[in-house]
């Protein structure tokens, strides 16, 4: 038994070894904080309370009588509606144009991605301008159509909107390139076969293309989803959750909660809300769309 154990000791250390450093770093940096989460949100602690008074699931149920809360985590809703299809629909053409053996595809690419190489913050300042009611692009576009002058930030119907056309034009770049990476996978032989048989390019690209790049989609419509539910940056330069609400997220209403209201419990009980969520969502994405994706 001793000499066993010994063995699949020494066939297994190396392996333990070599993911040892980043266990450490994922048990530290996420597993931990989320668990200090769970547990801060069963005390009320803030400037009324500066000891913690366990209160149990007395958080969980104030959030469900706090209409920010519920506009927030309608915000949320629609804001992931949304950017994920879009910005997904949209990163799928553009591979599809940056695959093609056409000259200059380099310089389409490098176009393509270019919005993720910007900062996050000069890409808030970027948008900023180009809504600023009176000078901006889109602000001037917007009073044409409308025939008066329209502050597409300032506005509660337009506020979303104005920050999910910034979203999917941050996003669509980055996801081209799993997109690209995938679609390069897929052997040319089933193009020429397909193109032999008479078939056309938009029948390829749906019967070849789409089901073959399933499993990046699946990759990349939970990166699109996590990332729905974290934006606070552009929210912060952009509109601080205004105009009454009309734009706050998730995320930046708990960075509200806790470090503008010091109300560590409440904003423990909202991060333990978010990440079961997303958990619930990555979860029905990863064993419920599975079945239908091809890997080979």
């Amino acid at each position: 038994m001793g000499a066993g154990w010994t063995g699949k000791l020494k066939r297994n250390g190396f392996g333990w070894g070599l993911i040892l450093p980043s266990l450490l770093f994922l048990c530290l940096f996420t597993y931990y904080p989320m668990l200090k989460a769970a547990w801060l949100s069963l005390y009320e602690q803030n400037l009324a309370t500066p000891e913690p008074v366990f209160v149990g699931l007395g958080n969980y149920a104030n959030l469900l009588k706090d209409p920010v809360f519920l506009k927030v985590f309608g915000n949320n809703i629609w804001f992931a509606v949304g950017t994920v299809p879009a910005s997904l629909g949209l990163a799928f053409l553009m591979a599809l144009f940056a695959d093609k053996a056409i000259k200059g595809r380099a310089i389409a690419r490098l176009a393509f991605f270019y919005p993720n190489m910007i900062p996050m913050i000069a890409v808030a300042n970027i948008w900023l301008f180009l809504y600023t009611p009176h000078f901006g692009l889109f602000a001037r576009l917007a009073a044409w159509i409308a025939d008066q002058p329209v502050n597409l930030l300032g506005t509660p119907d337009t506020v979303m909107g104005a920050l999910i056309v910034m979203m999917i034009w941050k996003e669509a770049g980055y996801f081209m390139i799993f997109y690209l990476a995938g679609m390069q996978q897929i052997p040319k032989d089933l193009y020429e076969a397909a193109a032999v048989h008479g078939v056309g390019t938009w029948a390829s690209i749906r019967r070849i293309t789409i089901p073959l790049t399933m499993p990046t989609t699946l990759f990349v419509a939970v990166i699109a989803v996590t990332n729905s539910f974290k934006l606070v940056d552009h929210l912060w330069i952009m509109t601080k959750g205004g105009p009454n609400h009309a734009s706050n997220l998730l995320l930046y209403y708990i960075y509200e909660t806790s470090f503008n209201f010091y109300d560590q419990g409440m904003a423990a009980a909202m991060t333990v809300v978010m990440i079961a969520l997303l958990l619930l969502i990555s979860s029905l994405q990863f064993f419920g769309w599975d079945r239908k994706i091809h890997y080979e």
